[in-house]
């Protein structure tokens, strides 16, 4: 039998505060009496049920278009090419090395968001065709467009 894996409740005195290496744990807030603790870095990719896997799996591969995304806010929409509602998208459903652009043109499976289950979300999202704009990897550091206040990356 193995033995429960150690985590370290205190960092060490030469750490900087504000930052964190990772796989350690940083503190959630600096107020005195709080001792809720994340790990660092945050993992962003979403846990479904088997269930909910399944059903989305189940669902046809549809396409679309990106309307809009945003990188700093983690979601977007996408219009699906068969006309309808847009879409919702959100940052941990994305598939690929690349962020997505307005205009490029993505193949999706629908989930249904829970809890009420009454709306439809993009899930496993792969751009198909890209925009002839060049288009970063997530490693990229963003900056704030000032034009149009949407994200962009900095090259």
């Amino acid at each position: 039998m193995s033995r429960p894996l150690d985590i370290p409740r205190q960092q060490s005195n030469n750490h900087q505060p504000g930052t964190s290496s990772p796989g350690t744990l940083s503190p959630l807030s600096e107020s005195p009496g709080r001792n809720f603790q994340l790990p660092s870095p945050i993992i962003t990719k979403r846990v479904r049920t088997p269930s909910t896997c399944q059903i989305a799996l189940g669902n046809p591969i549809e396409t679309g278009k990106v309307k809009y995304f945003s990188r700093i806010k983690g979601h977007g929409f996408v219009t699906p090419d068969n006309g309808g509602e847009d879409i919702f998208v959100h940052i941990s459903d994305i598939e690929g090395e690349y962020v997505p652009r307005v205009g490029d043109e993505v193949s999706y499976r629908r989930c249904l968001i829970p809890p009420k289950n009454e709306k439809f979300q993009a899930v496993h999202v792969e751009i198909i065709n890209f925009t002839p704009e060049v288009h970063q990897q997530w490693d990229c550091p963003i900056e704030e467009d000032v034009k149009d206040n949407e994200p962009s990356m900095i090259n």
